[in-house]
């Protein structure tokens, strides 16, 4: 049974006896169960269909799935981890429909897992001063470098470095090896961190000298 399914892994996601008590009728909860996901959808599915109409609608979409099925929910994964699985494919799905959309391979490419890591030779991209990434000018920036990058690439930083999943949820929903995952982000981000260093140069707090004067 779903309940006694669900019962075995309370401790691996905290939402599943709130998942328990929809299954069993308490359908209210719902809206509550998915609330602290619905960004984290929204955003995965406009990076996908880069036009926000669209991601609103395969977004509302993916929680009439999530509802639908929340029965086959055995708390094997994370519940965040599960949704966007559905919303990543929800995504996928409308894309292959747009006749004139020439989608970029998402299978792992032999590269993806045999290439060596080696260190990036710039600094981390996410090493931007908080000051600095409250300014409006500077989140467009970064969010138009990553929906540049091609599909693979994109969906790792989404998954690892917006949403902060660990390699193995983030490997789940791509459906390759954790291998691939890191080779992936490495690649994103050194693509990132050679778009956006000249133009977050100027965003940077000057630096100072032995007596606090602006170098």
């Amino acid at each position: 049974m779903i309940s006694d399914a669900i019962s075995k892994h309370n401790l691996a996601d905290p939402v599943t006896p709130m998942i328990q008590r929809i299954v069993n009728g308490e359908k209210q909860l719902f809206h509550e169960l998915i609330r602290p996901v619905e960004r984290p959808v929204f955003v995965m599915l406009f990076m996908l269909l880069r036009n926000e109409s669209d991601a609103e609608d395969a977004a509302q979409e993916t929680f009439i799935k999530v509802y639908r099925n929340l029965s086959a929910f055995r708390g094997e994964s994370k519940f965040t981890t599960w949704v966007l699985s559905i919303a990543r494919n929800e995504g996928l799905a409308r894309i292959r429909k747009r006749s004139t959309h020439q989608e970029v391979s998402l299978e792992p490419s032999p590269d993806d897992q045999n290439q060596t890591i080696s260190p990036a030779t710039i600094v981390d991209w996410r090493e931007i001063p908080s000051e600095a990434l409250e300014r409006k000018e500077v989140a467009l920036c970064i969010q138009q470098a990553i929906m540049a990058l091609p599909n693979i690439y994109r969906d790792v930083v989404q998954l690892r470095d917006i949403q902060e999943l660990d390699v193995q949820e983030t490997a789940n929903i791509l459906g390759v090896s954790p291998g691939s995952v890191k080779v992936r982000l490495h690649r994103a981000r050194i693509m990132l961190q050679k778009e956006l260093a000249p133009k977050l140069s100027k965003f940077a707090p000057a630096k100072r000298g032995l007596f606090g004067r602006h170098v």
